[in-house]
């Protein structure tokens, strides 16, 4: 079991292709993990993509678009294991403290985008009204 296993959702109100569109952007990906090295093992199409990481962590990432009522749901996914600065290849074992750290530093910052994610895509639409397309 990874030592850094982030889950974490946001409802974006917006066709589930808009935001694919920007979760394929480099800026995006560089934005939300900008210590890792992404590979792309799984391209989902409009269902998102899924990546190795190395750098600062070591592991695999994802983001799961699920087309939800007149939005979509990010799903996003993040299971790592710390590496040394010298080897970000090379998985340590960190105590179950540093790990938590870890997980809610990444987990905060996580939702900090996405939430950029949705007032960027989801700009001058009000409350109630119907997702953007």
């Amino acid at each position: 079991m990874p030592q850094v296993d982030l889950v974490e959702e946001t409802f974006i109100a917006a066709a589930p292709a808009l935001v694919e569109a920007r979760i394929r952007q480099p800026a995006f990906t560089a934005r939300l993990w900008p210590d890792l090295r992404l590979q792309v093992q799984a391209d989902r199409g409009v269902e998102g993509l899924r990546w190795t990481a190395s750098g600062a962590l070591v592991g695999s990432t994802e983001i799961w678009l699920q087309a939800y009522r007149d939005g979509v749901l990010v799903h996003t996914y993040l299971r790592c294991d710390p590496t040394r600065p010298n080897a970000p290849t090379e998985a340590v074992q960190v105590s179950p403290r540093a790990a938590v750290r870890e997980l809610q530093r990444r987990a905060k910052y996580a939702k900090r985008v996405l939430w950029e994610l949705k007032d960027s895509v989801e700009a001058g639409r009000r409350p109630g009204e119907s997702a953007v397309r």
